[in-house]
């Protein structure tokens, strides 16, 4: 069966998984979705034995159809490969009574990895499947995580220019350390006056300018995009909750069909929404708890059935979540409105002028298998800290706010399942937050002596990823203002201003 793909603003047009994944956005400003969820051709069971790359060519095979076996397979053996510090790419551990998901285990320590390791490969790919002659130009905005990801997969592949935004002082340390570092010919960083909601408008608006696009076309450049709006990077994501059930019934933690919660620390809702991808391709997933920090637009939304982001913007330590307009949730938004195209644009324009909108009582009706909750900064601490003292697992500031949500579901729904908590990040990624929320003293140190007490804490290796970045030297300086994000680009891309 040959699955297209329809934007959630029209569902009159179609298009293939690879021109999907090569257009990143759709014409109209909508998201590309399935027209319908495949199911898995194979038993958990079977699963269970197979390694990551297996699981990853079993799940995605389904989804980018138009792939050929072989195409597919390279595509995946050159993302999943020793890029990954661990054989088993994403490992499971046990941590008290849940099982940490361990998705930081790539090149640049966050679970982004997971999905643009082989995001760069796909498109690629795409490209020669559809007789693409322009330069492709990677447009991202950043909350942290996925510029740094997005720029060490595009780093010198043929083809290919990224230039990712990020908000100014509203990243940590190593992350921005991360990106101004970035080598690669083809590479671009700009910092943004604004917050990540504004870098993310910015790069939406630059994606539907019809103007802009003929003009980069003339130059021989053309849009795509590294976010999580492009369903090549959330069908990746996909996979590991497919593989850590598989891992789970092989390490005889649960039984076959045996049910299990998921909590997924959310900002962007594509990571959480991957697992909602999951559950419909045939993993017993029960509920689907979507944790959130201060910046609780999507636990309101689940309360409630309004999303509202006419609020205050927090800045919290967990920053990567610190988001306002939940891009992803779209997709769910036209799934739980019947594939009603009309009515998911309908909201959508409401949330653009009014910065709100209300679901009906009939879509709230199909949310039942999500649940919302949140933690404050003194939670996140806290969590942190009582965890190393209970166990001496040390986890990062975003994998704890889910750690504080699961808790707290748990008591109020007496919930016995065995849990998964999607670990986001690597505690060496938010050090300073990390260390001085096990104890007050370490916020004298300075970020890299603070990451070498973490190591002496911990007893794990110092990621490579964190190392290169003690000495390196800054290559991306430029910044600019919101209104200046179109022509920065074309500046870059050195188009006429």
């Amino acid at each position: 069966m040959n699955l297209l793909y329809k934007s959630t603003r029209n569902a009159d047009k179609t298009v293939t998984a690879s021109e999907a994944i090569l257009k990143g956005l759709a014409d109209d400003g909508g998201l590309f979705v399935p027209t319908s969820v495949p199911k898995l051709d194979v038993t958990m069971k079977d699963l269970a034995g197979m390694s990551y790359q297996e699981t990853a060519y079993a799940v995605m095979k389904q989804f980018f159809t138009d792939f050929t076996e072989e195409e597919l397979k390279h595509c995946i053996d050159s993302a999943y490969d020793d890029k990954f510090d661990t054989e088993a790419i994403a490992p499971l551990v046990k941590v008290g009574d849940t099982y940490h998901l361990e998705l930081f285990h790539g090149a640049t320590i966050a679970f982004k990895d997971m999905a643009l390791s082989i995001l760069p490969h796909l498109l690629t790919t795409a490209a020669k499947k559809n007789n693409v002659k322009n330069e492709i130009v990677i447009l991202t905005a950043t909350s942290g995580d996925t510029g740094k990801a997005a720029l060490a997969g595009f780093a010198d592949v043929p083809g290919t220019k990224i230039i990712v935004f990020y908000p100014k002082n509203g990243v940590s340390k190593v992350q921005e350390l991360q990106m101004v570092t970035q080598k690669g010919d083809n590479t671009s960083v700009v910092a943004i006056h604004g917050n990540f909601d504004d870098a993310q408008t910015g790069v939406k608006k630059l994606f539907e300018d019809k103007e802009l696009a003929a003009e980069l076309s003339g130059a021989g450049y053309q849009f795509s995009s590294a976010n999580s709006i492009n369903i090549g990077r959330l069908v990746p994501q996909v996979v590991y909750y497919v593989y850590a059930y598989a891992k789970l019934l092989e390490n005889e933690e649960i039984t076959e069909g045996e049910q299990i919660d998921v909590v997924v620390p959310t900002g962007n809702f594509g990571n959480i929404l991957a697992a909602y991808y999951a559950k419909q391709l045939g993993v017993p997933i029960a509920k689907l708890v979507c944790a959130s920090n201060e910046n609780k637009v999507l636990f309101d939304f689940f309360q409630t059935g309004v999303y509202d982001r006419n609020r205050e913007f927090v800045l919290t330590s967990s920053p990567s979540m610190d988001i306002l307009i939940s891009s992803n949730l779209e997709r769910l938004i036209y799934l739980i409105a019947g594939a009603d195209a009309d009515k998911n644009n309908e909201l959508m324009a409401a949330l653009k002028s009014d910065g709100r909108y209300e679901i009906s009582e009939e879509m709230k009706a199909k949310l039942a298998d999500f649940e919302g909750g949140f933690a404050t900064e003194e939670e996140t601490a806290k969590v942190i800290a009582d965890t190393f003292k209970q166990t001496g697992y040390i986890m990062d500031t975003h994998t704890a706010v889910a750690a504080h949500v699961c808790k707290a579901y748990k008591a109020a729904h007496a919930d016995a399942k065995k849990t998964l908590i999607a670990s986001t990040a690597s505690p060496y990624k938010f050090s300073r937050s990390v260390m001085t929320a096990i104890d007050s003293k370490y916020n004298e140190l300075e970020e890299f002596a603070l990451i070498d007490e973490l190591h002496q804490l911990s007893g794990v290796e110092i990621p490579n990823a964190i190392e290169e970045i003690r000495n390196a030297e800054v290559r991306h300086s430029r910044e600019c203002d919101v209104s200046d994000m179109k022509a920065t680009v074309k500046e870059i891309l050195k188009v006429e201003v």
